[in-house]
């Protein structure tokens, strides 16, 4: 059996994230000859009895071309005549996509989203549960970032790391990132011809992360690095990723098959994360960071244990209780995430002081863990 082979035998349901350059031209606008082979692909799946959800860049690109606009997004210092092509781009965008389904009799829903849509934890449900609905419906759900309200303090940065929340949300098997570069290579071909496409990542080291490059196309804002880090939030949540080429023929077909086309990211299969801790892990945006000893770590990563205030040795940030908040170890290592019983001003008063101090002190209501275990994460390596 191949490395992806028992991977894939027995997914269900697929996010297929299309990147700007695989949706655009280089005149700028859509690119529909490329979009409808996709699509066709998109249909050839669906036709196997698999449930798809795309998530899709280019309603900016869309925008700039539908109101003729031959300036490329970077150089456009006005940020409100981008939000403007991209609240005009959606349309058009999606009267391109209702068209090329509707010659299957497909039809399809579109979700906007910004990153402040998944931290509460209610909307999160009801984003999970729209995307379930359509797909009951036999719909395609189409999901993008809202860039036409977005600021940065809210957006998720690029659609690689929306492709991998979508997968989160929608509990799928498998992400695939079309993208304009074959796969991951060990270097960046643009720089180095002599680079190894890697076919097969086992583990997300420090080594996978120094191979990632910058960006590369026009429009995306998103290189290889993204990409990587939407890999660690799959990977985490036991979805597998696959990266490729999507100019490439039969493309999506080939990856379902198994063929040795692009990157692909082996899931964790061991430990099954709950819901909650993954709307925790990559849902939530972080208030605030504690860094925890040496003793502290060991009891958090390797016996399961919450987190006491006697281990925690710094502070950073302002935050209330109930927020999210990162964990480092020493060496400033990120360990987890998890929900604060306490106010960093409360921490700050009981860090390092083990229950029976805290009680002298400041009485019953200021002992016990800070975080729960129940509401933390713990990462295999640094996230």
């Amino acid at each position: 059996m191949k490395n992806r082979d028992k991977y894939l035998k027995n997914i269900k349901r697929i996010v297929i994230k299309i990147g700007s350059s695989s949706l655009t031209s280089r005149e700028g606008g859509l690119d529909i000859d490329n979009m409808s082979r996709i699509i066709k692909g998109v249909k050839e799946l669906m036709e196997r009895g698999l449930e798809v959800i795309l998530v899709s860049s280019g309603a900016m690109a869309a925008g700039l071309k539908y109101l003729q606009i031959k300036k490329s997004p970077k150089d456009i210092a006005d940020v409100s005549i981008l939000q403007a092509a991209s609240a005009v781009g959606q349309v058009e965008l999606m009267k391109v996509y209702r068209d090329l389904f509707s010659g299957g009799g497909i039809k399809v829903g579109q979700i906007l989203l910004t990153h402040e849509d998944t931290t509460r934890r209610e909307q999160y449900l009801n984003i999970r549960g729209t995307i379930k609905n359509l797909l009951k419906l036999d719909i395609v759900p189409i999901i993008n970032e809202n860039d036409s309200v977005a600021v940065d303090e809210i957006k998720f940065g690029d659609n690689d790391e929306l492709g991998a929340m979508a997968a989160v949300l929608a509990e799928a098997d498998l992400l695939i990132i079309l993208s304009d570069i074959e796969g991951m290579y060990s270097e960046d071909p643009r720089l180095n011809s002599n680079a190894k496409m890697i076919s097969f990542i086992d583990k997300i080291d420090s080594e996978i992360e120094n191979s990632a490059g910058e960006a590369g196309s026009s429009y995306g804002i998103g290189g290889m690095l993204s990409k990587v880090k939407a890999a660690k939030i799959c990977v985490f949540s036991g979805i597998g990723m696959a990266i490729a080429n999507g100019r490439r023929e039969n493309v999506l077909n080939d990856i379902i098959e198994g063929k040795e086309i692009g990157t692909f990211f082996k899931p964790k299969t061991s430990g099954k994360v709950r819901s909650i801790k993954k709307w925790i892990a990559f849902g939530v945006r972080t208030k605030g960071s504690i860094t925890i000893d040496r003793g502290a770590c060991e009891a958090v990563t390797e016996k399961g244990k919450s987190i006491l205030p006697v281990g925690i040795t710094e502070i950073n940030g302002r935050f209330n209780r109930g927020d999210t908040l990162k964990v480092f170890s020493v060496g400033n290592v990120l360990i987890a995430k998890g929900i604060s019983n306490f106010s960093s001003e409360e921490i700050q008063k009981i860090m390092g002081k083990n229950n029976k101090s805290i009680l002298s002190q400041y009485g019953e209501d200021m002992c016990g863990e800070v975080i729960h275990r129940d509401c933390l994460v713990v990462f295999d390596s640094g996230q």
